[in-house]
């Protein structure tokens, strides 16, 4: 039995579908928890998604909320599906055809091209985008019909591949050949097939946007491109396996435990070392004060008491500095 009369500390992991804001996502998981009965709740996310994305999108409760900053900051995985031929305003499907091109990429040349984008590359954000410049929201100035400039930035791409097995060739076989030696353009892995469109998959930095990513791929390729489909499937530590969808969100509400789709604060630091503390190093932690004579190497570590996190702290030299604290139960049931 969960006790209602204590707030929640933990993550929901929302599959959040297409066409639901983070906000609104923000907004369902309060809903659900007032009409579940539970306390007022801090609710915040780690990592906003366009409402035109859909997949992985954290759910910050309690505790849990004062590592939305870090969340902010982790990698993330992405699915995506550039349409050759056009480009959007927005850079999606929501926006005005600004370009167009009858130029269709040979999947060969996709594949060729990726490794280009792997790695740290500038990247012009979107104009539309919720970059400020000077002052103002980057989307509110383009909707005004105002041209904005986009500063670049570096990024890292970690890897981008096809999200399927597709493999060009690079020699004939018999398999792939006509009865006049050449590849067989219309089998989908010759080297001469050509491409509509591409789904590919990535893991980049935070800052990195996708919408654009598919602009330069389209671009460098020689032709125009915008998303037609994006879903997030990884964000941090959290992998799409351990989201729940809005139904089963929604149950919550109507009575469901929600314990059996919650998981702990720590879940957001399975990258971090613990420090397993003493009941008389957790009650100095927590009153702010510093612990001397450490034998852990320096870094920045989940201080614990029988497994609950009391605090983010940096280790250097010996002596810890508090970055976080939590408020948490001293007992792990």
């Amino acid at each position: 039995m969960s006790d209602k009369t204590l707030p929640p500390h933990g993550w929901l992991i929302l599959d959040k579908p297409r066409g639901l804001g983070s906000t609104q996502a923000v907004a369902a998981v309060k809903r659900n928890l007032r009409e579940a009965g539970l306390p007022k709740t801090k609710v915040g996310h780690g990592g906003t998604l366009d409402p035109l994305a859909e997949g992985v999108l954290p759910i910050a409760l309690g505790e849990a909320t004062k590592l939305c900053g870090r969340m902010l900051d982790a990698s993330k995985s992405y699915e995506f599906t550039i349409a050759f031929g056009e480009e959007t305003d927005t850079l999606d499907t929501e926006g005005e055809v600004i370009a167009r091109s009858d130029h269709r990429p040979p999947m060969a040349a996709v594949a060729a091209v990726l490794e280009h984008f792997t790695g740290e590359i500038e990247q012009e954000p979107p104009a539309y985008s919720a970059i400020k410049v000077d002052g103002k929201r980057a989307y509110h100035r383009a909707r005004s019909g105002e041209f904005v400039k986009m500063m670049t930035r570096r990024v890292t791409i970690h890897s981008l591949s096809f999200a399927s097995d597709y493999e060009p060739q690079t020699e004939l076989t018999s398999s792939f050949a006509t009865t006049s030696g050449r590849p067989d353009p219309f089998d989908p892995a010759s080297p001469l097939m050509l491409a509509d469109s591409v789904t590919l998959r990535a893991h980049v930095s935070k800052g990195t946007y996708i919408r654009s990513l598919a602009r330069d791929i389209a671009r460098a390729l020689g032709t125009y491109g915008h998303v037609t489909y994006l879903r997030r499937i990884k964000a941090g530590p959290f992998p799409e396996s351990r989201a729940i969808s809005l139904d089963k969100l929604n149950e919550i509400g109507r009575g469901a435990r929600l314990e059996d789709v919650m998981l702990p604060v720590e879940a957001g630091l399975v990258d971090i070392p613990a420090l397993t503390l003493t009941s008389d190093q957790a009650a100095a932690i927590r009153q702010g004060r510093i612990l001397t004579g450490q034998p852990q190497a320096n870094g920045l570590y989940c201080a614990t008491y029988r497994n609950v996190p009391v605090a983010l702290v940096e280790l250097d030299g010996g002596t810890t500095k508090i970055v976080r604290g939590f408020n948490l139960p001293d007992v792990a049931e």
